[in-house]
């Protein structure tokens, strides 16, 4: 029988149960780490993701293009792929972007709950990018990594969808308009969301959809209506966080639940089992594959890595060359 690892709180039976195709785990950082060990911690988080698909290689391979996941999903594996969760984790360094990338890094959440040096939090709606995040922007779209704009400020949101080459994607969030919660995102940026080709993928947190601990699936269902009606059915999709919520929707307690969400929704005429497709994972793929896309078109124009640095800022943890 297998064990779990202390370090796993991932249910094997219940992501069967929940049909779950494909899988990002975030490489999650402390906002308290940032100019200390956050690149540490980060790769740390890494090693622990990669040592887990190899631990349940009878269920999930790591995934690192779109077509892994296709490949993956037709041969009844489910695909697990790595994120950041937080840009203080790149340390202020594009080499450490690009070296996060080769380890299989395929999405930057570029804020947490926290400023970092080149971007704004939501909780500072005002401060958007420096030239420097901006570089960030430019590098992400070069080599590849998908844009998660989720815990971003207002202005780092409108700052990097007018730099971005590439779609964009809010990981794990919700409407402002039916829940004025921190990090949920206004209507007038939904539909530059859906102008980039961009997704917004639905936070099951109950603060989010409900703005209380109490919440239900009726109120995730109408996130995902609103979003639908503002941005378009190609811009929705399920973005969840269950591993970093304590208050899920009655209804909506795990990923055993995903079908009874869908089956929910499909209740309503409006809806069509194509609709759920897209929404459950079609969407998506569409824009890891555009970000690829980019990737391969910058790729063939011979564009280089992006040599910009930001200035470090002195201090007793770090050597500072001369």
């Amino acid at each position: 029988m297998e064990q779990t690892p202390q370090w796993s709180h991932t249910d094997i039976p219940r992501l069967r149960q929940g049909l779950i195709g494909a899988q990002f785990w975030s490489a999650y950082v402390p906002c308290e780490a940032q100019g200390l060990d956050a690149v540490q911690l980060a790769l740390e988080q890494i090693d622990v993701i990669q040592r887990f698909t190899e631990l349940y290689e009878k269920h999930t391979a790591l995934a690192q293009s779109s077509q892994d996941i296709v490949t993956l999903h037709k041969q009844g594996l489910f695909a697990s792929l790595i994120g950041v969760e937080g840009g203080h984790a790149l340390g202020s360094s594009l080499g450490v972007l690009r070296s996060l990338y080769s380890l299989g890094v395929r999405y930057l959440t570029l804020t947490h709950t926290c400023d970092n040096s080149w971007a704004g939090a939501a909780p500072s709606p005002d401060r958007g990018l420096s030239s420097f995040g901006r570089a960030v922007v430019k590098e992400m779209n070069r080599i590849g990594v998908i844009i998660d704009l989720s815990h971003a400020s207002d202005a780092t949101a409108r700052d990097v969808l007018e730099a971005t080459r590439a779609p964009v994607m809010f990981s794990h969030s919700a409407a402002r308009a039916l829940c004025n919660a921190t990090g949920n995102i206004a209507d007038d940026i939904l539909r530059l969301v859906a102008d980039n080709g961009g997704i917004v993928m639905v936070s099951f947190y109950a603060l989010h959809v409900a703005c209380s601990r109490q919440a239900t699936v009726f109120d995730v269902v109408q996130h995902i209506r609103h979003i639908r009606a503002v941005a378009g059915i190609q811009h929705v999709g399920i973005g969840a966080g269950f591993d970093g919520i304590d208050a899920t929707p009655e209804g909506l307690e795990d990923v055993s639940k995903y079908p009874e969400l869908f089956a929910t929704l499909l209740e309503d005429s409006g809806w069509t089992e194509n609709d759920i497709g897209l929404l459950a994972g079609r969407n998506f793929l569409r824009v890891f594959k555009s970000v690829e896309n980019v990737r391969d078109y910058w790729k063939s124009a011979n564009i280089l890595p992006n040599e910009n640095v930001e200035a470090p800022k002195k201090s007793p943890c770090a050597y500072m060359p001369l």
